[in-house]
């Protein structure tokens, strides 16, 4: 495995609800990391030798912006690229956005990324991103976008490079989506999902690290706990063929899933996430360490 980079979800808490999350982010979530989780999460990302990039991500890691500014800190002492993905809800103005950015660039940060399209506001480009990216172009950031369409049950192919960040294209059906945004669209036959198209779950060159621990190849899909193992243990330990459920996706994508463990299905399903998640719903009490935590299947405190 050349794991490149980690995704830090710094809190699965959000000040949004978007139908389209993948992690269930909301005001009701819990979980964040601690600065001293942090510094051993840094410390392992230095052992294993192979870590560049650490992005972090939520739920919405401005909520927490004194603990992000000493994370992204410690991470360029480490000597990693620092990067975050946020909703922008705190550019309220741009010299407010220059604000909120300052002391993160003075910390070293490299990147940012803001959501922009539906799920965020009543335009594609929402007020917000645009003040926010105008601020951290001004102060020097490189600067993104993940503009989501609206969902229409088909994810151009070009959107959809394994292993890549998701930044555009179509809505994915796992997460909050699978409750809030399948009705009415088109459906595909089960049997037809057959590759799992957006991960390299043989060799992730990225992976998730969620405030217990879990490290997710795909949300809520996960190959070890880093408070429990190392995180060069992991690696080295993992093998795509005898994990109990990357095995079934490489072998014959969330169909494989369906035929390997005998599971329920309807006739057919949105897209391969679709399949894939609700096969793993269901199969959570039999595999509870790898398809975990509960927040990543909507069972998390307040419901």
């Amino acid at each position: 495995m050349s794991l490149t980079g980690l995704h830090i979800l710094l809190t699965y808490q959000c000040n949004y609800e978007c139908d389209h999350c993948f992690v269930w982010g909301s005001p009701r979530q819990t979980g964040v990391f601690t600065l001293a989780q942090l510094e051993d999460v840094y410390r392992q990302a230095d052992e294993l030798g192979t870590i560049r990039e650490v992005y972090f991500e939520g739920g919405e890691v401005f909520l927490y912006h004194p603990i992000l500014v000493k994370a992204v800190a410690r991470a360029k002492a480490w000597g990693f690229q620092a990067g975050i993905v946020s909703n922008a809800y705190w550019a309220t103005t741009q010299e407010d956005a220059l604000v909120w950015l300052q002391p993160l660039v003075e910390a070293g940060l490299d990147s940012i990324t803001l959501s922009s399209d539906l799920f965020h506001g009543s335009e594609m480009e929402t007020p917000s991103s645009q003040r926010g990216l105008a601020a951290a172009e001004l102060l020097g950031l490189d600067t993104g976008s993940i503009s989501i369409d609206p969902p229409s049950g088909y994810r151009d192919p070009a959107y959809s490079e394994p292993g890549l960040p998701v930044t555009s294209g179509d809505v994915m059906y796992r997460g909050r989506a699978v409750e809030a945004l399948i009705e009415g669209l088109p459906r595909l036959p089960w049997e037809s999902f057959t590759t799992c198209p957006y991960e390299d779950l043989a060799n992730p060159g990225r992976v998730h690290l969620d405030p217990l621990g879990n490290l997710h190849l795909c949300q809520g899909l996960v190959m070890g706990n880093l408070f429990q193992r190392s995180l060069t243990q992991i690696v080295q330990d993992y093998d795509p063929t005898t994990h109990p459920v990357v095995e079934s996706l490489l072998k014959g994508g969330p169909a494989k899933l369906v035929q390997q463990h005998g599971l329920d299905h309807k006739p057919g399903y949105v897209d391969a996430c679709h399949l894939c998640y609700t096969a793993r719903q269901a199969m959570r009490v039999e595999f509870p360490e790898v398809l975990s935590p509960n927040q990543m299947y909507g069972e998390f405190a307040g419901n």
